[in-house]
């Protein structure tokens, strides 16, 4: 059985990783490495716990987790997909389960926005997971907040908490921003599409999904 530690070991994997951060890196781009793939590994891996799936379907989440950002190491344009085929390749030659392979490289394959959505609950939960990673240390150059939404949203951003209330069915994130760095509507401006997946994830884990910015309820 191929465990999430066997993982985070692995050489190759930690090589694409870095590489796919520093191609995001070359194009500006939040960070993308090994700090978001540790919080996106946690966090989904969290929400099944919380939400009582067992023990092995929570690794699962958690390897895709980690697992789910390394196709930028090609093009950060559907990444989603070319990490998939990646992960697929990387997993097979470790001899995980074909099973257990279908349900990571499936869960990579539908986390973005343009192109994915729940199919399943790895996949769901590595959905609330990513896009809930809003953050000022994703930012790169403080320079740059004047210049780059995403950077300037991101730097906003003071605290940010992702809470799972099973008994309330609820998958809640919190926000506080800055709003002298930014205005809360341009965080919608990036971020709308994302939040509307997370919705949607969240209905398929059976839960509501809401967002609280700077302790206003937004949905």
């Amino acid at each position: 059985m191929i465990t999430f530690q066997d993982i985070r070991q692995n050489s190759a994997v930690s090589t694409y990783i870095r590489a796919a951060d520093n191609v995001m890196n070359a194009l500006k781009y939040t960070e993308h490495g090994f700090a978001h793939a540790a919080i996106a590994s946690t966090m989904a891996s969290h929400i099944l716990t919380a939400l009582g799936y067992d023990d092995r379907t929570c690794e699962l989440a958690r390897i895709a987790g980690h697992l789910h950002d390394i196709g930028n190491a090609i093009n950060r344009n559907d990444h989603a997909q070319s990490g998939g085929a990646m992960a697929f390749q990387i997993l097979t030659q470790m001899g995980m389960d074909p099973r257990e392979t279908a349900l990571i490289v499936t869960a990579i394959g539908h986390h973005d926005e343009g192109s994915g959505g729940p199919v399943h609950p790895i996949s769901a939960a590595l959905i609330i997971a990513d896009k809930s990673d809003v953050r000022r240390s994703r930012v790169r150059e403080k320079a740059d907040i004047a210049i780059d939404i995403h950077d300037r949203v991101n730097f906003a951003v003071t605290d940010s908490q992702l809470r799972v209330l099973p008994e309330e069915k609820r998958i809640g994130l919190s926000l506080t921003i800055d709003t002298r760095i930014c205005a809360v509507m341009e965080y919608f401006e990036i971020f709308l599409s994302r939040m509307m997946l997370c919705r949607k994830a969240a209905e398929f884990l059976g839960c509501r999904f809401t967002l609280e910015i700077n302790g206003t309820k937004l949905l």
